[in-house]
């Protein structure tokens, strides 16, 4: 896949995928034990490149091997073919570690099937952006007919899967923003609007004190690197169960809000947590998409 939104563009696939989906993730992210004994349990695999030093290079043919492991037992590996995460609607170059773990598995007799997928986004900023996924024509070995040496065999696959993928990612100017529209608009019927108007302002004004702080504090934080939304969502994964403990909390004790029978006996404090996610979801439907 393109690799537009960083560890977002993992989060939106696992979450469709009923398999686990394994992913490939920059190596400087696991020299900490810690944060490297997390980042495994959560499916992601080290790659190294040469701008995260030589002497690390050697630890792909581990990760390689872990892959391929992965592969034998019908799996699957998401693998980002441009190395690096930038935030922009365009194919960028492809770098040559996913047709290098194709051929080594083609060699060791794995029927290995390559799947292209262009990600795209109709926003890198905003709360409930739309989204595209493109999925293309599997690559596998038959597709390869290079006989004339391993070099150009990897150019080859590049060049296969690099035309696939030409296809499948939206290419946009930044300033174009008639074209984003143009592709990415989801119009909603006047019905829908109509009924969901009064949960979508709760939602919003209820939400708002959670989502304004983590806002700021994400776009600090992220300092124009391209993380914003994949800070956005870790920031919102971990608080907003606390969020939600906490308004049920406050719906408890104010006087009439709930039963005084205790926390077995009353039930409106059970009610946030379905009632705050339905009216956040109904935000999301009504809120201007550009």
């Amino acid at each position: 896949a393109n690799h537009p939104n960083s560890f977002l563009d993992a989060i939106v696939l696992s979450s469709l995928l009923k398999q686990p989906l394994y992913s490939l993730a920059r190596g400087d992210a696991f020299t900490n034990n810690f944060y490297g004994k997390l980042l495994r349990s959560m499916n992601m695999l080290p790659v190294y490149r040469i701008t995260e030093g030589a002497e690390n290079l050697e630890n792909n043919y581990e990760t390689f091997d872990a892959c391929k492991e992965i592969f034998k037992k019908n799996g699957i590996v998401l693998i980002f073919s441009e190395g690096r995460c930038i935030n922009e609607w365009r194919l960028r170059p492809l770098m040559k570690g996913t047709a290098r773990l194709a051929l080594s598995s083609w060699q060791d007799g794995i029927p290995l099937n390559i799947l292209p997928l262009g990600i795209n986004y109709q926003s890198f900023r905003s709360f409930g952006k739309n989204i595209h996924l493109n999925f293309g024509n599997i690559i596998n070995e038959k597709n390869i007919s290079s006989k004339e040496g391993y070099g150009k065999t990897i150019n080859e696959f590049n060049d296969k899967l690099r035309s696939e993928l030409k296809s499948l990612v939206v290419e946009i100017v930044p300033a174009e923003n008639e074209k984003i529209k143009e592709v990415f608009f989801i119009n909603q019927p006047v019905l829908k609007k109509i009924l969901l108007f009064i949960p979508a302002l709760f939602g919003y004004l209820i939400h708002a004190p959670l989502y304004i702080p983590i806002k700021i504090l994400a776009t600090k934080i992220d300092g124009g690197n391209d993380h914003y939304d994949s800070l956005m969502v870790g920031l919102l994964f971990i608080l907003y169960p606390f969020y939600l403990l906490f308004i049920s909390l406050l719906v408890y004790c104010l006087p009439g809000c709930a039963m005084q029978t205790g926390f077995t006996g009353g039930f409106w404090w059970l009610v946030v947590f379905i009632l705050l996610p339905v009216c956040a979801r109904s935000y999301v439907q009504l809120k201007k998409q550009f």
